[in-house]
Formats: structure tokens, C-alpha cells, sequence
């Protein structure tokens, strides 16, 4: 049986569900289900052995846990006698059976069906008396590993996730990531590591901080060791953390299908408390919530900001309250596993406003500074609008790396890949355009060129710096002769008018002296620059490098076309008149 008709099967339970379930919570019962058969039909082979040694174990009053995953040999096991079978056997005690086989998971499992909230469901299905039909319907579908492999399984849970987001697209934007976007992201991630994945038996890491229902982690894995990928006989080690506790189930549940160890995906606020503090990875991935503010975690970052400084995850600054996306991207920056044991790469979706939000000085331009002096951004490409579920806001993936190849150091380029992609049939929520295998392909190929096109620009990073100076002007009296100071360290120099102050952005580049005088004496001969006000700051004006000058069309032309008009409404009037 094929993973796609596994899932029609699977997905013919949501018409048991229909009329007592909205189409958008089908995935609270199908989800917990199908990872409750999964781990039923793997178990089945040791379960005799695994109570036996349970028996004995809590006899002698040890925890058991090492011994019966040994049995297992899984992470995992359950303890309970029952298993979906034996629970059906019973129909009139159905719902207690049913509670107390999944108790009888260990704590890991168990965290699982907690998020996903089963026993709420449970009783709801018990309620409608539709829990015996569902629970019938899943013991029906061989999914013992045999039958349907870790790979296979996972395609089948990808399915479905993919099924659920689409009927709930008011939402699943926050949750989850098209498929496309992921996969290109994966691409621009690995490409460059191409040679070395392909060695045999190379092991990686990669760790999305909010991974949703582990989309990121599921397509890395698959680009890399799938049946179609670069080295199937590589291993990629996921770790995640997550803070919605439904997405944060599907996630775990998804990677304990295909056999990752699960332990590596936390649950909880990642700003607010890290689920993996002081580990490193090779990759980093993520598409943080766009525009959301970080005020329920204001009080942890500040204080780990100022205790801990550049030796904690925040050393460069804070962005305003308004904005929490840099905050996760130095979170990740501070994950990548250092130089000189490999390096680290990131790859990350962002909206416009890290580009170019905050003036000199600000906490967005001290992060977008400490970015780009440490030769951490190596490309930004620019997406097609309307590509996600719940915005149709320009996005941008920042791809970053502290080990650059050598033409890239020092050096950042910006893709324009607006145009790559073609429409969808039917909008989904705000996502009415998609890239197709090629747009994917012909961004890669943009990339790793790495030449100037009409979609490719290369830049120095300091082309991105520039230095805010305070012009000031003479307060002067009512003679017009200049107001000198009378104290402090100016004493005796013209007492500056806060009503002519202005401030000048003066390319990095650029000798600010020349640039005075050039720009600023011809108007104010009187001006002079208070260089204690100079900041230094850093912006991306991603569309402006890409700027087309499209000239006007001509007086002779607009004006023949409303000679054509006026002689078209003249016409119509007068067919009125008669």
C-alpha cells in the first residue's frame, strides 16, 4: 500500500468525525491516532518480554526504564497490558481501557498525547459515541515497521500535517512553512556542503528554535538522507524547540515516527528559556513569527543581556518590544558550532523589517552591526510576495555562515527572486503563488554562481554602514550675533540652537569631512558637526539596490489618449441627447 493511499485510508476517519468535529479539528483526533497505531504495531514484537522485565523490575524497586527501552530497543516503551486490540475487545469499558493503555507509555510518549490534549478528545469521541468506530478504524491499518518504513511513515505524517494546515489556513502560517519555501531554504543551507555531506557515514546536526510541526527538520532530513537524497547513508541528528503545545506534539510525534531520538525537541519559549543551552550545531533553520513582540520574555532576555553580555545569547542588543524576529536570529547565531570545529550555517525567514528598522544607535542597528563587522551574513534573497498562509508580506531568507568560502569574505549578495513563481490554482488563506522545482533551481544556481546578474548584487559590507552626524547651527541674539556657551567643557564656543539641529546619514565609505563640505557648508556656512553625537549604523535597503527608473510616457501621448476619451464620453452623450 502506497503512502499516498495509507493516507486516503487513514483520512476516510474524518468522515466518522464529520458533523460532531469541525473540518479544523480533525487533526486533534486523526494526529494522536496515527501516532498511537505507529507505536502499537512497533512495540507489538517485544511486548511480552517488555511486561515481564516491567514485573520483575518494579519488584526489585529500580526505575525500569533503561531495561525495558533495552527490550524495546526503542527509546520508549508501555508498560500497560493492553494494546489497541485488547481495548476493542472490551467496547462497554472502551474509554477507561483506552486511558489507561496510554498511560502505560513512558514519560517521553506520554508528553506527546498530553500537548495533543487525547484524553479531551477521547472523551468527546466517547460522548458521541464515535470513540469504538475511530479506534476500530486505526486498528484496521498495519503500520508495524515492516509494512511501512520510518521514511515511508514520515511521508504519511508530512501528508497529513500538510492536509490539517491547509484546512485550518486561517492559522497554519504561524505553524507552518510551505513545503517550497523550506526545500529552497534547505538548499541554500547544504549546497555548500555538498562535497562533505556526500562523505560516507558523515554525521550532522541541525536545530530549528521554533519548529512548529518540524517541517524545516523533516525536509533537511529528507534533502539529505531520503531515498532520493544527497547521501542516504549520512545521519542527520534533529533538535527543535516549540511553544505551541499542538504543533510541539505533531513535531515530536513526526520525529518519533522516523526514528530521531526525541529527547531533542523541547517544549517551551525559546527566548524566554532555552531548551538546549550551551550545544552547538552545524545547521540552524527557522521561521520565527513575523512581527511579534517579545514582551512575555522582556524580562529573562533583558536580564541575560545585561548579566551575561556578549558571552550570552543577546551581547549585540535588543530590538524594540514590537519585533522579537532578531531576537530568535542571534539565538541561532549563538547555536552555530564554532570554526574551528567545522562552523555553523543558518538559513532564516524574515519580514523587511530587520532589513532597515531602528536609526544608528538603535538595538536593530547594533544587532544588523555586530552581523555584518563579523562577517556572519553571506546572502539575503528576496521571495515573491503572497507565498505564506496567513500574510502576503515581502520575505526575505538570510543565510548566514562563520566559515565563509574565500570569495565570499567580507562580502554579502542579495537575490532578487520576487519573480520566480507561478500562481496557485486556488489561494490558500493569503498564499495565492508557489516556486516551482525550477524557480528553486534557478535560485540555487543564482547563488552558488555568486555573480553579478540582473537578479544578483554583491556588496562589501560596510557598503551597508553609514555614520548619523549631528549638524548644529549658532544660537544667535537678537542682533544676529552668536549666543556663546557659559559652562561646562564648551564654555566659550557658540551655543548651539536645538531649533536648526539636523542629522546627516554619511555612507561608511565616504571621508566625513569631504562629505561636509560638499553637501552640507553650500547651504549652512555656519554649521559645524558635534562629532560626541556620531553613530555609526547599518541598514539593508534591499529594494532600492534593485530599483528600476521607469521614465513617464510622454505629454503627446497622455494627451492623445484623453483626446480619444473625451471624444468617446462626447460620443456617448450625444447618443443620450437624441
Amino acid at each position: 500500500m502506497s503512502e499516498q493511499n495509507l493516507s486516503s485510508l487513514i483520512w476516510s476517519v474524518a468522515d466518522l468525525l464529520r458533523g460532531d468535529y469541525k473540518q479544523s479539528d480533525y487533526g486533534k483526533v486523526i494526529m494522536p491516532f496515527t501516532v498511537l497505531r505507529r507505536l502499537d504495531c512497533i512495540l507489538e514484537p517485544t511486548k511480552a518480554q517488555v511486561l515481564a522485565e516491567y514485573e520483575k523490575r518494579t519488584k526489585e524497586g529500580v526505575d525500569p526504564t533503561p531495561f525495558l527501552n533495552r527490550i524495546s530497543q526503542q527509546s520508549f516503551y508501555n508498560h500497560s497490558p493492553l494494546d489497541m486490540n485488547k481495548v476493542l475487545a472490551d467496547p462497554a469499558h472502551i474509554k477507561s481501557n483506552l486511558l489507561n493503555y496510554i498511560n502505560g507509555f513512558s514519560s517521553n510518549v506520554n508528553d506527546i498525547f498530553e500537548r495533543y490534549e487525547f484524553d479531551k478528545q477521547i472523551e468527546k469521541l466517547d460522548e458521541a459515541g464515535l470513540l469504538f468506530m475511530v479506534t476500530k478504524k486505526f486498528a484496521e491499518v498495519d503500520l508495524h515497521p515492516n509494512v511501512v518504513s520510518n521514511a515511508g511513515m514520515g511521508t504519511l505524517f508530512e501528508e497529513l500535517i500538510r492536509k490539517f494546515a491547509e484546512l485550518s489556513n486561517e492559522t497554519a502560517g504561524e505553524h507552518f512553512t510551505p513545503r517550497e519555501v523550506i526545500r529552497l531554504m534547505v538548499d541554500l543551507l547544504l549546497h555548500a556542503d555538498s562535497e562533505a555531506l556526500s562523505k560516507p557515514g558523515v554525521i550532522r546536526t541541525i536545530y530549528d528554535p521554533t519548529a512548529g510541526t518540524g517541517g524545516m527538520l523533516s525536509i533537511a532530513e529528507e534533502y539529505l538522507t531520503g531515498p532520493n537524497g544527497l547521501n542516504p547513508d549520512a545521519t542527520l541528528i534533529v533538535h527543535g524547540q516549540e511553544l505551541n503545545p499542538e504543533s510541539y506534539a505533531i513535531c515530536k510525534g513526526d520525529m518519533l515516527i522516523k526514528g530521531q531520538d526525541i529527547s531533542n525537541i523541547k517544549f517551551g519559549d525559546t527566548l524566554k528559556n532555552d531548551g538546549h543551552p550551551d550545544a552547538k550545531f552545524d545547521y540552524g533553520i527557522a521561521n520565527p513569527p513575523f512581527g511579534v513582540e517579545w514582551k512575555k520574555s522582556e524580562k529573562e532576555v533583558k536580564q541575560e543581556h545585561e548579566r551575561l553580555g556578549f558571552a550570552g545569547r543577546f551581547g549585540p542588543g535588543l530590538p524594540r518590544i514590537s519585533d522579537g524576529s532578531l531576537l530568535f536570529l542571534l539565538h541561532l547565531i549563538s547555536k552555530m558550532r564554532e570554526p574551528e570545529k567545522g562552523g555553523g550555517r543558518i538559513a532564516m525567514v524574515l519580514n523587511g523589517s530587520p532589513l532597515f528598522s531602528g536609526a544608528a544607535g538603535s538595538g536593530e542597528s547594533e544587532i544588523r552591526k555586530w552581523i555584518l563587522e563579523q562577517d556572519l551574513l553571506e546572502a539575503i534573497v528576496a521571495l515573491p510576495t503572497n507565498m505564506f498562509y496567513n500574510t502576503g508580506i515581502s520575505t526575505y531568507i538570510w543565510i548566514l555562515s562563520n566559515h565563509k568560502s574565500k570569495e565570499r569574505r567580507e562580502k554579502v549578495q542579495l537575490i532578487n527572486a520576487a519573480e520566480f513563481y507561478q500562481k496557485m490554482r486556488k489561494n490558500l488563506g493569503s498564499k495565492g503563488k508557489e516556486l516551482s522545482d525550477s524557480d528553486i533551481e534557478k535560485i540555487g544556481k543564482l547563488y552558488s554562481d555568486f555573480k553579478e546578474t540582473k537578479e544578483t548584487k554583491i556588496f562589501d559590507f560596510q557598503d551597508f554602514g553609514y555614520t548619523t552626524i549631528t549638524i548644529e547651527r549658532p544660537l544667535r541674539d537678537e542682533l544676529g550675533n552668536p549666543v556663546a556657551s557659559t559652562k561646562g567643557k564648551t564654555k566659550g564656543q557658540p551655543q548651539p540652537d536645538s531649533n536648526l539641529r539636523d542629522t546627516e546619514n554619511v555612507p561608511l565609505k565616504e571621508d566625513i569631512a569631504e562629505y561636509f563640505k560638499r553637501e552640507v557648508l553650500p547651504h549652512a556656512p555656519d554649521a559645524w558637526i558635534d562629532e560626541s553625537k556620531s553613530k555609526v549604523g547599518y541598514e539593508i535597503p534591499f529594494a532600492r539596490h534593485f530599483y528600476e527608473y521607469i521614465p513617464p510616457r510622454s505629454l503627446a501621448e497622455i494627451d492623445a489618449d484623453l483626446k480619444k476619451i473625451t471624444a468617446e464620453i462626447q460620443s456617448l452623450l450625444a447618443e443620450v441627447a437624441e
